[in-house]
């Protein structure tokens, strides 16, 4: 699995949230969550589910399941 990245902007731009505001939501560092979505880290599950829970949606709909 690994995280898709546009749907995670995606939700962002629905809910008017910016890097710093998801970033405080998902209590993480805004450093980690841009690294996650420039694609410079794949991220941890532990912090994909943050991410899903501050957006709330599910992980599954934020990541892509690869064979």
């Amino acid at each position: 699995m690994k995280l898709n990245r546009k749907a995670v902007k995606v939700a962002m731009a629905e809910r008017e949230l910016n890097q710093k505001e998801l970033a405080d939501l998902a209590g993480l560092e805004k450093t980690t969550l841009s690294c996650v979505l420039t694609g410079k880290s794949s991220g941890r599950p532990e912090t994909w589910n943050k991410i899903a829970k501050a957006l709330g949606v599910s992980v599954l709909d934020i990541v892509i399941i690869e064979d």
